[in-house]
């Protein structure tokens, strides 16, 4: 008897401690390597993004997944917090490095720089997500409260500098775009193309009229299900400043003219998982003027590979500690993070409603 109201006294303390654990350590908030974001201004920062619709939109299309509405009117899922914390360390690691490393110093005409910057990313992830947004990306940053504002201001600007420092950046100038374009004009060829969707249980017949000699727009026509196949299977052609460039490019891949590849891609289609066949059958070289946007866009995502690697690299060297009520930092497959923590199954609450009404009994 007395082992066991030791043991409920201890589990009482326990659980008192904890409480004002969460309330000292309330102003915690984040740090990096000894450079700190207390707890009250993370907090006012989560306050402004669920209070400012269009800001949470803009960081939404940014991550669909973490910055959601929670159960209140102004609030988001604890993933929102999380997903904002680690928006907010890597920006201190990475302004941390520049600064400490790399002997950067903001000016005003870089701030200004990376203002517009982080304004066109905004932009740029909002209208790839095909979201309107209720105000421009101005609007949201003019939204921010000033110091987080002028955080995520400088944290751009730090990372536009590391990336200029990296040794495979390619520099953004005109001259440059206009020289990786003359040695690789052939990624931007307009491309014409044939498809053919095919019941996964036709495509060994396909593949053996295929052997046969069978041309693409006779393959297309026997065993296509898509409306093409009335056309032998012609969807059109793609210039690289169509939108659709980018996923057709990479379809076609390194397939011969007026061939199907052997290997299709898996596909969903009218509900249903069939083989998708995609086919060039015209190569059109693309003027520099008419392929300048899909150059840069390439190289911008050369860059943007090159720097979230040194990123990660940074970040995964820092100090980090965040506040458990933010979020736990830890590694995961995709590297150094802050994550939402989960809860306790169901069965798990339950069976400790059991256990303490069983203990209850022996007091």
């Amino acid at each position: 008897m007395d082992k066991v109201r030791r043991l409920i006294a201890f589990l009482v303390v326990a659980l008192v401690g904890a409480g004002i654990f969460g309330l000292s350590s309330a102003s915690s908030g984040l740090g990096v390597n000894g450079a700190r974001i207390s707890g009250n201004t993370f907090r006012s920062e989560l306050t402004a993004i669920a209070a400012t619709p269009a800001l949470r939109c803009y960081l939404t299309a940014l991550d669909p997944v973490s910055f959601v509405s929670g159960g209140g009117a102004t609030t988001f899922a604890a993933s929102g917090a999380a997903a904002w914390a680690n928006l907010r360390v890597e920006g201190l690691a990475i302004t941390q490095y520049a600064t400490q490393h790399l002997k950067y110093h903001s000016t005003a005409a870089t701030l200004a720089s990376a203002k517009t910057s982080l304004e066109s990313q905004l932009t740029q992830a909002a209208a790839a997500k095909q979201y309107h947004c209720p105000g421009s990306a101005a609007v949201a940053l003019a939204a921010m409260p000033a110091e987080m504002r002028n955080a995520e201001i400088s944290s751009q600007a730090a990372s536009l500098y590391l990336v200029s420092k990296l040794d495979k950046t390619i520099p953004l100038t005109t001259k440059s775009v206009q020289a990786y374009y003359a040695s690789h004009s052939a990624d931007y060829d307009t491309l014409c193309v044939s498809v053919a969707v095919v019941p996964l249980t036709q495509t060994s017949a396909f593949a053996t009229a295929q052997a046969g000699g069978e041309s693409v727009a006779a393959l297309a026509t026997q065993f296509s299900i898509d409306s093409s196949k009335s056309k032998g299977g012609a969807v059109g052609c793609f210039a690289p400043t169509s939108t659709s460039y980018a996923s057709v490019r990479s379809d076609v891949g390194s397939t011969a003219l007026n061939a199907f590849p052997t290997t299709p891609q898996d596909i969903s289609y009218n509900g249903a998982t069939d083989a998708l066949f995609v086919a060039p059958t015209a190569r059109t070289v693309t003027p520099y003027a008419q392929a300048a946007s899909a150059v840069l866009a390439d190289l911008q995502g050369q860059n943007a590979t090159s720097a979230h690697s040194a990123e990660q690299t940074i970040v995964y060297r820092a100090a980090v500690d965040v506040d458990p009520a933010f979020g736990l930092w830890g590694l995961s497959s995709a590297g150094p993070g802050v994550f939402a923590p989960g809860l306790p199954a169901k069965a798990d609450v339950t069976r400790a409603k059991s256990l303490t009404t069983r203990a209850s009994v022996y007091q």
